[in-house]
């Protein structure tokens, strides 16, 4: 039986819920945050303690441990439990008092009574006459060694800890995980209430048949094949419809009645089977008489026959009996009649010869039987004649059902399951990891070596064709174990109906409390309605569904068709409890301590392959549908269930697998055709924690075709101890825009002194072995030209820096706001390649995998590539689309001819601006106000000195000013002036990169240099200052474009006039896909860098600027 689970089970929103939503299990090692600060404070009165007052809400005293722990009560109370909570009022004030029952009457006799049942009464003489007495006793060993070796493995799990009731929905639950907890659990769910449905229509069957026939409803006298089974099966239709809601009232009305007429029907069961076991030793000196009447080899039906022959002599003449007139068209002795009857004669044989006949040597063998077959008898010969039909066939004794070995193995294994009942009152038990194995084991050992008793005793006793009669017809209607009991076959009867009445009961009661605590655990939503019950806790909503899904059994109607449908459930039930012991013991969890130590992992996979083994065997059809539905509940909890963590042993398995596998990838680099972006993702957080650039997970997740490492990593400014809550709220916020963008993966904050550091931590230190990332996505700076010290651009270039020392390849999306969401869809349009240099074949994988998301599938891939004076343009396509044939990629091609230009005036400008900026701001401390106002007036000036210099050749603007970026070619050696840095340097007068050389004179080493544009300011402090007038005629001073830096002017020039290419063809593209030159060797050149950047994306929505990594990634071979 299974006992309730309480509130202080894990439910939703009870008192051990935590804070972060999961709730947790009550325990008695931390102290519980309900005490008061008053007794937490007592516990460390005295002066032994005061080391540790700091400490208390953590670390209780070992004497208040040790106190607590003996006042556990976190076993949920059982049903007499709540039975008494309901009827006594003083009762819900005071606690219960925890129950003490030992191992007799808390495991060994109700897996007696839940094991001995039905089947054995009904169905056993059946079995082993259809079967043979080596088929049965076959069958009847491998059940009985399948619960036998589940039953050691339920003892390792039950005494690994306190297991509160619940049974082997607890146990598997928290050994194998929610998933499979909650999927067996409603397996044996399931198998429980059918078993009910089983028991009522066992009961049913020994009411309507064996006591009282003539309460039938629909009469099925007269009647024969398909109407007179249909009649039966309608009786037990309605008659079974009646008891369940009789006995569904009885355990809503009060589940304390059930328990005490247990012991009752136990006490049935157990007179019922000793009376067998006495006629059988009665049998060897005085066997019953039983006669059964055999016409030919035939098996007769006893009803209706007045004396077992076709004649009679009485007096000096001859006169015909009934069974005459059954097979004669009248009672003369002329009469014609039945061809068999005729050519056969009537013999009486003995049902019960005894166990000393020699009879089990004619039932050892198998004698399976097709549907409406008559019963015949081995050893007596019969004249038929083939070609004649049989009529008459509702006198024969006939075959109900046809008969095979796997449905024997279906019919009898419910017969030994029942099991769990002792594990399902662990929170009864006064010793339960003690009293749990041996009951158990006891109870099992003795029904066994009861089945198997029988087996061989039903066939050393009982004829075979009384055994084959399954409803005893041929021996006047009795109970064909009620011929071999002594004293009377009544015995039997009713002890088997009361039986049947307990056990169904029994079922009743247990089902609706392991569905409540299915319900109660959360992990399966919509069940969360049948948590819920009566004030005391008694499941009304589980009872009402329970009886529900049990009249599905009652309407099937048929004992030996339900019989199969709950031995799939119960197997499957059994093959989790092996599987959950021996992967625990496998993987040697620290935590796995049995007390019961016989067991070992290669009796758990046994034990498991025969469960696997006998549902195929019983019915391969039925063990499909219940490994399906157990599987459609294991994929709906992974998917809406609540998120558990139980320690369960597949979190086991996957740390070991996933150790396999690191341990796998730290044997070398992936090969090409592997290769994958494993993407680590740097954001920036806002004030509030919250992600600054939440399109850079769209892109992440559109980018994830190749279902590689995703890590997006942010970094917290401060010391761990003092940021570590902005830390976790970092986190937090990082996991819930992770789960709204869908974007699989591993979130990481790392706290730093500094952004810069915490971000080259995160660069070198994400993943873990051989699972690294292999590629950085950052987005480009917002704003780098008005950043504070100019932190943002310094902390891009030494991402860029970083990346490219560590072989890694970099993604750099321009303008991220402008990327689209995840719920946007391009219908048409062009992805753009501008392939400038080969970088191992990162611009031809990313699109490719853009392509295998929604957003971008309806777009087009155009490849552009660019020709130089010395390149033959034709042959350079004609290559190109052979190369992207091997590749396997579908994409237009086209070769853009560059030819050599002159510098023009703009571009000499924009260098001019370029290197004016990069010293001004190196050589002045200028607060952040001033900076800005100061690239203000550098840019208005430039922009009139273009106009009046050279308004041909000037650029429309078109750059996005949100987020400048920018790209270029490749390095060369640079050959810059030094730029004077430092508060106290002084600017070289020969210098010719220096502006403000031309105005403002070199100064002494002690004296800075400072600008100012304040009216109120006292210029006499300091000579060296200047008007605002003078400031802005230094900048209006341009020095020759001869002296300007060439090497920045020929880049200046290359990345204006691959720009205006790449407008001119792809402005209209959806994205736009091109090489990211590598950052400068020396610092001076940062600012210049930025500039190349911004001038190349220029007039461009949306960039993708690209670094390979150093290594191909694409390869033409398969």
């Amino acid at each position: 039986m299974l006992n309730n689970i309480t509130d202080c089970e894990e439910g939703e929103g009870g008192t051990n819920s935590q804070g972060d939503g999961n709730p947790k299990e009550s325990s008695p090692f931390i102290n519980s945050s309900s005490s008061s600060d008053v007794e937490k404070s007592q516990q460390y009165d005295g002066k032994n303690m005061a080391l540790f007052e700091e400490e208390m809400d953590t670390s209780p005293m070992v004497s208040s441990l040790l106190s607590s722990l003996a006042n556990y009560s976190n076993l949920p109370q059982g049903s007499k439990e709540h039975e008494e909570a309901e009827n006594n009022e003083e009762a819900r004030k005071k606690p219960v008092q925890a129950p003490r029952m030992g191992t007799v009457m808390g495991v060994y006799l109700p897996c007696m009574q839940n094991i001995l049942g039905v089947i054995l009464f009904l169905r056993m003489t059946w079995l082993v006459g259809v079967g043979g007495v080596m088929g049965t006793f076959l069958i009847v060993f491998m059940c009985c060694s399948t619960t036998m070796l589940t039953a050691i493995s339920m003892s390792a799990i039950a005494t690994n800890g306190v297991v509160p009731a619940g049974g082997s929905y607890y146990m598997i639950s928290r050994s194998l995980g929610p998933e499979f907890g909650g999927a067996v659990g409603i397996c044996f769910y399931l198998g429980t209430t059918f078993a009910g449905a089983m028991y009522i229509l066992g009961c049913i069957e020994i009411l309507l048949v064996y006591i009282v026939p003539q309460a039938a409803i629909f009469q099925i006298e007269g009647l024969e094949g398909p109407e007179a089974e249909a009649g039966m099966l309608n009786n037990m239709r309605v008659y079974g419809t009646i008891v369940l809601s009789l006995m569904a009232l009885v355990v809503f009305v009060g589940v304390k009645y059930v328990n005490k007429l247990a012991l009752v029907f136990l006490a049935c069961v157990i007179l019922s089977i000793l009376a067998v076991y006495a006629g059988v030793i009665k049998s060897a000196f005085d066997p019953p008489d039983f006669p059964i009447c055999m016409l030919g080899n035939r098996t007769l039906m006893s009803k209706g026959l007045d004396i077992c022959a076709k004649t009679i002599e009485r007096g000096n003449s001859t006169v015909t009996t009934k069974l005459w007139r059954f097979f004669c068209d009248s009672e003369f002795l002329n009469a014609t009649c039945d061809e068999y009857f005729t050519n056969n004669n009537v013999t009486q044989v003995q049902g019960i010869p005894g166990v000393t006949s020699g009879i089990l040597a004619e039932n050892l063998f198998s004698f399976f039987m097709e549907k409406n077959e008559v019963l015949e008898k081995r050893g007596i010969p019969a004249v038929v004649d083939p070609d004649v039909p049989t009529t008459n066939a509702n006198r024969y004794v006939l075959a109900d059902i046809t008969s095979f070995f796997t449905l024997l193995v279906g019919i009898y294994f419910p017969s030994v399951t029942g099991i769990m009942a002792g594990s399902n009152r662990s929170g009864d038990l006064q010793d339960a990891q003690k009293s749990i194995p041996i009951g158990t084991i006891l109870a099992i050992s003795t029904t066994s070596t009861i089945y198997m008793s029988c087996v061989i005793l039903f066939g050393a006793c009982v004829e075979g064709v009384v055994l084959r009669d399954k409803f005893g017809e041929g021996v006047n209607g009795n109970l064909v174990i009620g011929t071999l009991a002594w004293p009377s076959p009544w015995v039997i009867v009713f002890g088997s109906f009361f039986s049947t009445c307990g056990a169904g009961l029994q079922s009743l009661t247990g089902a609706p409390r392991l569905l409540q605590a299915i319900a109660r655990d959360g992990i399966i939503p919509f069940l969360r309605v049948f948590g819920h019950g009566k004030a005391n806790g008694e499941p009304t909503w589980a009872l009402l569904l329970t009886a529900s899904i049990c009249e599905i059994g009652i309407i099937i109607a048929s004992l030996d068709a339900v019989a199969p449908i709950l031995s799939m459930f119960f197997l499957m039930c059994y093959m989790f409890v092996n599987l959950a012991c021996a992967l625990q013991t496998l993987l040697r969890t620290p935590n796995w301590r049995p007390r019961f130590k016989f067991y070992h992992w290669a009796l758990s996979f046994l034990g498991m392959s025969l469960c696997l083994s006998l549902m195929f065997i019983c019915s391969w059809y039925y063990a499909i549908v219940a490994m399906g539905i157990a599987g459609c509940i294991y994929k709906y909890i992974e998917f809406c269930g609540a998120e558990k963590e139980w320690g369960d042993g597949i979190r086991g398995i996957s740390l070991s697998a996933a150790r396999y596998a690191l341990m796998r990838l730290e044997e070398g680099p992936p090969h090409t055709k592997n290769w994958r972006p494993q993407i680590l993702v740097l954001v920036g957080l806002d004030g509030e924690q919250n992600v600054e650039q939440p399109r850079l997970l769209s892109l992440t997740n559109q980018l994830k075709a190749g279902k590689g490492l995703t890590i997006v990593g942010a970094c917290v400014e401060g010391t761990y101890l003092n940021n570590h809550p902005q830390a976790q709220k970092a986190d937090q916020s990082l996991r819930k825009l992770m789960e709204t963008e869908r974007v699989k993966g591993f979130s990481q904050v790392v706290i730093s002194s500094n952004l810069r550091d915490a971000t080259s931590h995160l660069i070198q230190a994400g993943g873990l072995g051989g699972l690294r990332h292999n590629a950085v996505l950052v987005s480009f700076p917002k704003n780098w030209k008005q950043a504070v010290d100019n932190q943002r651009l310094r902390n891009f270039i030494e991402v860029v820096r970083e990346t490219t020392a560590a072989h890694l390849a970099l993604i750099v999306p321009k303008n991220i706001s402008a990327y689209p969401s995840n719920g946007e869809r391009f219908t048409e349009g062009h992805i753009d390649v501008w392939w400038i240099v080969h970088d191992g074949g990162m611009l031809m994988l990313l699109p490719f995998l853009l392509r295998q998301h929604k957003v971008w599938r309806k777009c087009k891939m155009r490849i552009f590539t660019v020709a130089q004076m010395d390149d033959n343009s034709i042959q350079m396509k004609k290559d190109l689309l052979t190369f992207l044939y091997h590749l396997r990629l579908d994409a237009e091609v086209e070769v853009v001819e560059m030819h050599d230009s002159d510098i023009s005036a703009y571009t000499y400008e924009k260098t001019l601006v370029m290197e004016q900026r990069s010293q001004i701001l190196k050589e002045m401390h200028l607060t952040k106000n001033e900076r800005e106002r100061e690239i203000q007036s550098i840019t208005d000036v430039s922009r009139g000195s273009i106009r009046r210099k050279n308004p041909s050749n000037l650029h429309p603007q078109k750059s996005i000013t949100e987020e400048p970026a920018g790209g270029s070619m490749e390095e060369k050696a640079e050959e810059e002036v030094q730029l004077i840095q430092g508060k106290n340097a002084t600017p070289t007068p020969t210098s010719p990169t220096s502006p403000a050389s031309l105005s403002v004179g070199a100064v002494t080493p002690g004296e800075e240099v400072q600008m100012t544009w304040s009216d109120d300011i006292d210029k006499g402090k300091n000579p060296a200052v200047a008007n605002p007038e003078t400031v802005r005629d230094m900048f209006n001073m341009k020095p020759e474009w001869e002296n300007l830096n060439q090497s920045n002017v020929r880049r200046m020039h290359h990345a204006q006039k691959l720009n205006e290419v790449i407008v001119k063809k792809s402005q209209e593209a959806k994205l736009v896909l091109l090489n990211m030159p590598g950052p400068p060797k020396n610092r001076t050149g940062e600012e210049n860098y930025m500039e190349f950047l911004e001038v190349l994306t220029e007039g461009l929505n949306r960039v993708l600027l690209v670094r390979g990594g150093g290594r191909e990634v694409i390869t033409i071979y398969s």
